[in-house]
This record gives structure tokens, sequence and C-alpha cells, in this order.
């Protein structure tokens, strides 16, 4: 298993990757909604590896939803950054770190794009749920 650390510019949203596989065979999911196209975002998971949301300071943490607000981004309203993305169903929260947030985005293998904007929101969940981090740790300091 390989450990990626990375997190907001400033440090407040600190994330903590636990990959099955190299970091170098993932391809970075960049989807081609206007919010992420706007953020520049890519996101990186693994349904079968772990991910750990660290919050320093909850009031400088901006959570936003869009299109069929299922999802809820985290950014970080002191520097900008949009770290991850989560989803919770029935008490198990799924999750996605934005690849950029992680060493720049470098070390990962070519971004795909993706077009979750043409799928139906239980697409959306059902293939949340198939790629997505499970059992997503989101702790507070």
């Amino acid at each position: 298993m390989s450990t990626l650390n990375g997190g907001c510019h400033c440090g407040n949203i600190q994330l903590e990757l636990g990959l099955t596989r190299a970091p170098e065979t993932y391809n970075p999911r960049a989807c081609d909604c206007d919010f992420c196209t706007k953020h520049s975002a890519a996101y990186r998971s693994d349904p079968q590896g772990s991910l750990a949301i660290c919050i320093k300071d909850e009031s400088k943490v901006g959570r936003y939803r869009q299109g069929n607000a299922i999802a809820e981004f985290l950014i970080c309203s002191n520097c900008g950054v949009l770290a991850a993305v989560t989803y919770e169903t029935e008490g198990r929260v799924y999750g996605a770190a934005n690849a950029r947030a992680i060493g720049g985005g470098k070390g990962f293998g070519p971004e795909q794009t993706v077009s979750p904007k043409t799928l139906s929101a239980e697409q959306k969940t059902n293939r949340w749920q198939d790629v997505w981090f499970p059992d997503v740790s989101i702790t507070t300091l």
C-alpha cells in the first residue's frame, strides 16, 4: 500500500490517501462539469484504499453542493483550494481527493475526462460507490 499526503495550500484541510497500487497506475478523473472545470479539479480514489481528511479549523472550510446537491465539496475558505469531495449514504461516507492537492497531481498517470453531468442522480451515486474511497474518515482537530 502506498500512502500519499496532501491538502490545501495553507494546511487547514489535510489529506492522507492509502492506495493499493503504485500512484503512477492511477489516472485522475477530470470532471467536465462547470464547477470542477472552474476549479481545475481532477479526482483520485481507490475503492480498496483509504482516505483520511483532517480539518484544523472547521470555520475555514467551505462546503458546497452543486448539480444534484448530492456530493459535498470541501473547499478551504482561507486559501481557496478544493481539496476533496464526499458523499454520505446509510451512515457510510465515500470520497475522492483532488489529485492536484496531492503533490500538485504529479506522480499519477494521465488524466481522463469524465462527464458525470450526463448521469442521473442514481447513476452518479452508484458510480461513486464503485470507484470512490469507502468509509472516509473526517476528523477535526
